[in-house]
Formats: C-alpha cells, sequence, structure tokens
C-alpha cells in the first residue's frame, strides 16, 4: 500500500466514523468537514476530479453545520 492509498484510507475511515457520532457532538461534525476536506484532497491527488469536487461540498455542508449547531448550543445556555 502506497502513501496516497493509506491517506485516502485513513480520510475515508475518519468521514464514516464522524458521520456515525455525529449526533453526539458537534466536534464530531467538525471531524467530518475535516475528514472530508481531506479525502477531497486524496481524490484530487489521484486525478478523480469530481469526486473530489463532490467531497470539498460535503466538506463546505459539514463546516456549515458545525457552525450552525455551535450557534445553537451558545443561545440554550
Amino acid at each position: 500500500m502506497d502513501l496516497l492509498t493509506a491517506f485516502g484510507l485513513f480520510s475515508v475511515t475518519a468521514m464514516v466514523v464522524c458521520y456515525v457520532f455525529q449526533d453526539r457532538s458537534p466536534w464530531f461534525v467538525l471531524g467530518l468537514a475535516v475528514a472530508c476536506a481531506l479525502a477531497a484532497l486524496s481524490a484530487i491527488l489521484y486525478d478523480v476530479w469530481p469526486l473530489g469536487i463532490i467531497a470539498a461540498i460535503w466538506a463546505l455542508v459539514a463546516l456549515w453545520r458545525f457552525r450552525r449547531r455551535c450557534a445553537v448550543s451558545l443561545t440554550n445556555r
């Protein structure tokens, strides 16, 4: 297994783990955003641009959801 394949495997595994636990804490949503960005980078490095673009969009959506969840939790205090 080369380094790029290991990086891709790590990023996709992190995406799945953070997706599963995202209801437990907003930090898992942030982790999902970071993992999606890493998966996008991995796909772009593999020269699979469509998958990289989709993963980048998911990263932005997860980042937006993280900001929204943090704002809601601050107003509920």
